[in-house]
């Protein structure tokens, strides 16, 4: 006569050691998470404090704004396009002209564009310096979102050369503006617009008026403007 074997089920023990495993494995996910989160707020600030600085350094430097600076050309041989904003508006104004994402083809009218070209030139900040496409490009943010300057206008409401960064969701745009400002969105040195992912389809020069609060729902979108 065969003897049929009981199957043995989990233990509780067993049960408590793997619900100890599955919580860990959780529990470091979230905490790697956070930690890429804290990463990308602490690049935003960079990103901001870094393009600050180069500006002051290459006005101490070369007593001349940076992307309007009419000696660039005589200072380097970058090639063509000219890299002096010298066709319209005139260089040496005192003011970056252009829309803060334009264009390679809007060289060298778009002082935008220079700007990050001359700074790169000076080597205050990382980049190729030649061709003219790749040296003037706009620089991206941790979330791969585009870095613009304006000089025109009133962007986030806020006037003089205007450093903008787009692409920024809810919960990093609050805790950048926390860090740096006061966390209101239409107030301080610091303003968050509504914008899309990527940062091309909304102008903070056209879209001049900052949020009136930000909202963390985990989908929105904003672009974070600081005045340099």
């Amino acid at each position: 006569m065969r003897t049929i074997g009981r199957q043995s089920g989990f233990t509780l023990v067993e049960i408590a050691i793997v619900l100890v495993i599955i919580g860990l494995l959780l529990g470091g996910i979230l905490k790697g998470q956070e930690m890429i989160t804290q990463a990308r707020i602490k690049n935003v600030i960079n990103d901001f404090n870094g393009i600050s600085a180069a500006f002051f350094s290459y006005q101490d430097r070369y007593r001349q704004v940076p992307g309007d600076d009419p000696a660039a050309e005589a200072r380097w041989t970058a090639g063509t396009p000219a890299i002096v904003g010298n066709t319209s508006p005139t260089a040496g104004d005192g003011i970056v002209q252009g829309t803060w994402n334009a264009a390679a083809a809007a060289l060298p009218a778009a002082e935008t564009r220079l700007f990050w070209w001359h700074l790169r030139l000076a080597g205050f900040i990382p980049g190729p310096t030649t061709p003219a496409a790749q040296a003037s490009a706009n620089p991206t943010n941790a979330f791969g979102s585009l870095i613009g300057v304006n000089g025109v206008g009133t962007a986030g409401n806020l006037s003089g050369l205007v450093v903008c960064s787009s692409g920024i969701p809810d919960k990093v745009a609050i805790a950048v503006d926390t860090q740096m400002d006061d966390q209101g969105s239409n107030t301080g040195s610091v303003r968050g617009i509504g914008g899309a992912t990527g940062g091309t389809s909304v102008d903070p020069v056209a879209s001049t008026a900052p949020a009136a609060n930000y909202a963390e729902t985990g989908s929105n979108i904003y672009i974070l403007c600081k005045g340099v």
